[in-house]
């Protein structure tokens, strides 16, 4: 490729080699690029599926034509590696004795614990749901990422020597003390589980709910799962409204549209990203965003594409319910954004500018606020900051009490499946450092 500096190096929140890997594809040297793949990212299957890719924002040939399919090239490999049984347990050879309590095993807690069995710790993963996977399991749908990925690489896990125990919830099944005198090392890695809420009137009842009770719901459908008829979640012909216009709101609109809903339409309360011009060459990023940083661009994605009305600048007011409590309507406003002489950024309500918009299902996707049950961390002394997540010292991962380490969403906020996988694996080497 002749690329000089390779840009996507910076992109990548795991550090992929992706220069190297992508020269052994391209010389169909796909065991030895797998290799290389695998050597930084634990979980390419993962990644190939649903990451935004912001190494492809970062390539060099980005900068004037379409950058390379780095995404679709690690997804190819992973599945070629599982195809030829390249991809395998790696038991390790001999244990330490130390063990090692892993709380949530989304891809965060699943990437330490895998790298801190390799290292000879024995790890046990402690998930509230039945399920393990967190929000792989069940915050990303099935036609985004197949269930039976999920559970493959957990069986593999297992047979690396992993131990999964399921439907406990740690700070009320078992305290996190308890862990601390169980166990040699304790990784806090439960996600960002505070949802961000809209307080307005009509909040309370059926017909509003948040994105994952939604999405929780429909994976569960596919996997078979029987639910309570007073408790179902569905779009079928309804009018669906989604409030939030980042990858949970997409989710929520690809979903809606398989339950065969009446109509979608989503709502932003931030203005329209320009849009990404029809060939690359054409491309004038914004002044705040320029290569190789991540664009603020409008994107659509295969489930916009499937059907969805889009609305901009707008701010939700009251839910409107009938005499029997069922909702009917949502109130909007819109708004108009501006720079305050600090260079922040707010928005005024435009007077008069009030709509009805007709709705029987409002999903809330408009994110998480930090972590939950911080009740439960405060009672084992362990600190939270400004941001409402776990509070750690630089860069060790390890929070104030002693032997409690943090990683992913719960730690850093709310962000993207590769840094939770990249702060796994950072956490894991503090923690084998700990106990070395």
């Amino acid at each position: 490729m002749d690329c000089g500096v390779p840009f996507c190096h910076s992109g990548c929140p795991l550090g992929n080699n992706i220069p190297e890997w992508n020269h052994l594809s391209s010389q169909e040297e796909f065991k030895a690029a797998l290799d290389s793949l695998l050597s930084t990212n634990n979980f390419p299957e993962f990644t190939g599926r649903v990451c935004p890719a912001p190494c492809e924002t970062a390539c060099v040939l980005g900068i004037n034509e379409d950058p390379v399919a780095i995404e679709s090239i690690e997804m190819a490999l992973s599945d070629m590696g599982f195809a030829h049984g390249w991809i395998q347990a790696e038991v390790p050879e001999s244990r330490t004795g130390k063990k090692v309590a892993v709380v949530g095993s989304g891809p965060a807690g699943l990437a330490a614990a895998q790298q801190l069995n390799r290292a000879g710790h024995l790890v046990t993963i402690f998930e509230k749901a039945d399920r393990p996977g967190g929000l792989l399991m069940y915050g990303i749908p099935d036609f985004k990422l197949e269930k039976d990925k999920v559970e493959r690489r957990i069986e593999l896990l297992k047979e690396e020597g992993v131990i999964f125990k399921c439907g406990i919830n740690v700070g009320i099944d078992v305290s996190i003390s308890a862990l601390r005198t169980d166990f040699d090392a304790v990784l806090l890695a439960s996600g960002a589980g505070k949802k961000r809420d809209l307080e307005i009137q009509g909040r309370i009842g059926r017909g509003v709910h948040f994105a994952e009770e939604f999405l929780s719901q429909s994976t569960r459908r596919v996997l078979g799962d029987s639910l309570a008829l007073e408790s179902e979640i569905l779009a079928t012909h309804k009018d669906v409204i989604v409030i939030g216009g980042g990858d949970t709101g997409s989710d929520c609109i690809g979903t809606a549209n398989r339950q065969g809903a009446k109509s979608v339409t989503q709502f932003e309360i931030m203005n329209q990203p320009p849009r990404l011009p029809k060939h690359p060459r054409q491309n004038q990023r914004p002044s705040e965003t320029p290569w190789p940083h991540w664009p603020s661009m409008l994107r659509t994605t295969s489930s916009h594409e499937e059907g969805c009305a889009r609305e901009w600048s707008l701010q939700s007011v009251k839910f409107e319910r009938n005499t029997q409590g069922q909702l009917e309507s949502l109130i909007t406003q819109e708004v108009e954004w501006f720079t305050q002489p600090s260079g922040r950024k707010d928005f005024r309500v435009i007077e008069s500018s009030e709509k009805r918009w007709p709705c029987q299902l409002v999903l809330i996707a408009i994110g998480f606020s930090g972590a939950d049950a911080t009740e439960t961390l405060a009672e084992a002394g362990v600190a939270i900051n400004a941001q409402g997540c776990i509070a750690t010292h630089g860069d060790t991962y390890q929070t104030n009490v002693a032997g409690v380490f943090s990683a992913g969403d719960v730690r850093r906020g709310q962000s993207l499946v590769v840094w939770a996988i990249a702060e796994g694996r950072k956490a894991a080497e503090s923690i084998h450092r700990f106990l070395s």
